[in-house]
C-alpha cells in the first residue's frame, strides 16, 4: 500500500510504503546496500553485475535523498554500505587490472557481512519505530478542510506577562466539513501552517519530553488528510461544534487524526493553542511563544499550579466559544459565517485539557456535552456537572495513581446528567492523541492497540457519544461504548 503525501512548501512529493514507513527511494537504498554486501557470496560473474548495479543505484539514491531531505534513519544504511564498499571496489579494480579475483576465506568474510547487514537493518527498524506518520483516511461522507485563526480577548490581560496591555491571545485551528478537493490537492502540513512552523513545534515538543529533536524529524514532514482553506461543504447545513484543549505542553494539532474524523462526519472542531502553556505557539506575526509552565516536584504545590493553569485554559475555551458564536450568527466575515450551530456544542480535552473541559462545562451552560480524554480532574469539584459527560481512560490502578479514579468517579456521580466512564484495555495515556502514529509502539508509551486501532477506538467512541448528545441520534449508546472496553454508567443525581 502506497500513500502519496505532497510536501507543503515546495511541491515535492514523498511516498510512504505504509507497512515499512519508508519512501520508495529509501527502500531502494536499503535494497542496494544489502545487495552490495550479498554480492560477495555470488559467483564471479554475478558478483560483478550485482556490485555495479547496486553501487550505481545506491549512489544515485543517496544523492537524491540528500537533495529532497535525508532522514537520520537512513544513515545506518549508508554506513553499512560504506563499510562494504571498499571490498566491492577492490574486487572491481582487480578485475579491471586483470588480477585474479580472489575471495577472503568465508569464515573471515562472514562476520563482516553479518555486521554490515545488521547495520543496514537498523535503518528500516528505526524508520518503523519513529516514522513519518501516515494519517488514517476519515470515514465520514465529508471531505475535510482546515484553517487557523488568532483571537485576542481584550477583557483578559495575559497572566504570564507583566505587561498590563498584553491581552490574552489564543491560536485556534478549525477542522470542518468541506467540499471535495481536486485530485492531487495539496494536503495540510501537520503541526503547523508551514513546514518551518511544523519543525519549530516538533522541536519544542521533543524538548518537552527530553528527546533530541532529530529523533522525531519525520513528524514535521507529515501531511494530514485535510486541505487548508478548502471551501466549506455546500448545502447550507449548520454543523455542531466541538472545542478541544490539548494536554500540558501539548499543541492544537496533537489530535489531528481525531479532529479530521469528526469533521468528516459533520462536526466543526476548534482546537486551541494555549500560549505559555503549549510547547510552542507561532503567532500570526511570526513570533514564537514557548511554554513557561513547569512542575516543582512538590505534589501539593503542583496541584495548586495545575488548578490555576486549568482555570486559564477553561477561560480560553469560553472565550473561543464566544468568538465562534459571532461566526454562527453571521457577525463576522468568514468562510464559516452562518455555518456553525453554536446551540449544539461539546467541550473536550486530553490530559490537563480534559480537566479544563470539565471546568469550562461547570462554569458555562453553553456547553451541552463534555468529553475528558484521560485527564485528571484538577481544580474545584463544584458546582456539579450538568452536561452528559464521557470520560475515556486507560486502566488506572490504585498502585499507579490512587487519587485519579476516585476523583473522576466523584465528579461523574455528582453530575445531574447521565455520565459514562469507559476504560479501554490496552490504552496508555498517549493512546488518546496522535502519538501512536509516530512514536515507538511501546505499550507503556502508546498502549498496545496499534497505529491503526488507536485512532479508530478514540474516534468511534467519541463520535457515538456526540451523535447521541448533540444530534439526539437514537440507539444504545451504552451498548456501543461497552464494545470497546469496561463501561461504568452513572445515572443523573437530580437531588443537587
Amino acid at each position: 500500500m502506497w500513500h502519496r503525501v505532497p510536501r507543503h512548501e515546495d511541491g515535492r512529493v514523498t511516498e510512504i510504503i505504509a507497512g515499512l514507513y519508508m519512501s520508495p527511494l529509501e527502500f531502494l537504498a536499503v535494497l542496494s546496500a544489502v545487495a552490495l554486501v550479498v554480492a560477495r557470496w555470488l559467483s564471479h560473474t554475478a558478483r560483478l553485475l550485482v556490485t555495479i548495479a547496486a553501487g550505481v543505484v545506491l549512489v544515485l539514491s543517496a544523492i537524491v535523498l540528500s537533495v529532497v531531505g535525508l532522514r537520520w534513519q537512513i544513515l545506518p544504511v549508508l554506513a553499512g554500505a560504506a563499510v562494504a564498499l571498499p571490498f566491492a571496489l577492490s574486487f572491481l579494480l582487480r578485475r579491471r587490472s586483470g588480477q585474479p579475483a580472489g575471495r577472503a576465506r568465508w569464515w573471515l568474510a562472514l562476520p563482516g557481512s553479518v555486521a554490515c547487514v545488521c547495520l543496514i537493518a537498523m535503518g528500516p527498524v528505526a524508520a518503523w519505530a519513529l516514522p513519518v506518520p501516515v494519517f488514517p483516511e476519515p470515514s465520514g461522507r465529508f471531505a475535510v478542510g482546515t484553517r487557523v485563526v488568532q483571537w485576542t480577548d481584550p477583557r483578559r490581560p495575559e497572566s504570564f506577562t507583566a505587561d498590563p496591555g498584553d491581552g490574552r491571545t489564543v491560536v485556534v485551528q478549525l477542522w470542518y466539513p468541506a467540499q471535495k478537493s481536486p485530485a492531487g490537492a495539496q494536503r495540510a502540513q501537520y503541526l503547523g501552517r508551514t513546514e518551518r512552523e511544523a519543525r519549530t513545534v516538533s522541536a519544542a515538543l521533543a524538548r518537552e519530553v527530553g528527546l533530541p529533536d532529530f529523533l522525531v524529524d519525520g513528524v514535521p514532514r507529515a501531511h494530514t488528510r485535510s486541505v487548508f482553506d478548502a471551501p466549506v461543504a455546500g448545502g447550507g447545513e449548520r454543523f455542531p461544534v466541538v472545542l478541544f484543549s490539548p494536554g500540558s505542553g501539548g499543541v492544537r494539532t496533537q489530535n489531528t487524526a481525531w479532529a479530521e474524523e469528526l469533521a468528516s462526519h459533520g462536526y466543526v472542531v476548534a482546537a486551541l493553542d494555549h500560549p505559555y502553556d503549549s510547547a510552542a505557539v507561532v503567532l500570526a506575526d511570526g513570533r514564537t511563544i514557548r511554554s513557561k509552565i513547569a512542575s516543582t516536584g512538590d505534589r501539593d504545590k503542583d496541584d495548586k499550579l495545575a488548578a490555576d493553569w486549568t482555570a486559564v485554559r477553561a477561560a480560553d475555551l469560553g472565550f473561543v466559544l464566544t468568538q465562534l458564536e459571532h461566526l454562527g450568527r453571521g457577525e463576522n466575515t468568514d468562510p464559516l459565517t452562518g455555518r456553525l450551530d453554536t446551540g449544539r456544542v461539546a467541550v473536550t480535552g486530553h490530559s490537563m485539557g480534559g480537566a479544563a473541559a470539565l471546568q469550562a462545562a461547570r462554569q458555562d451552560d453553553r456547553f451541552d456535552a463534555v468529553m475528558d480524554l484521560d485527564g485528571y480532574p484538577h481544580g474545584p469539584a463544584s458546582p456539579s456537572l450538568r452536561q452528559p459527560t464521557l470520560a475515556l481512560t486507560q486502566a488506572v490502578t490504585p498502585g499507579t495513581d490512587p487519587r485519579y479514579i476516585p476523583r473522576l468517579t466523584e465528579a461523574l456521580k455528582l453530575s445531574t446528567a447521565t455520565s459514562y466512564r469507559l476504560t479501554i484495555p490496552g490504552a496508555a495515556h498517549l493512546t488518546f492523541m496522535d502519538g501512536p502514529l509516530y512514536l515507538p509502539p511501546v505499550p507503556s508509551i502508546v498502549g498496545s492497540l496499534g497505529r491503526t486501532e488507536s485512532p479508530h477506538v478514540v474516534g468511534a467512541t467519541t463520535l457515538a457519544f456526540l451523535d447521541t448528545t448533540l444530534r439526539d441520534k437514537p440507539g444504545d449508546l451504552a451498548g456501543v461504548l461497552s464494545a470497546y472496553g469496561d463501561l461504568n454508567v452513572y445515572p443523573p443525581d437530580n437531588s443537587r
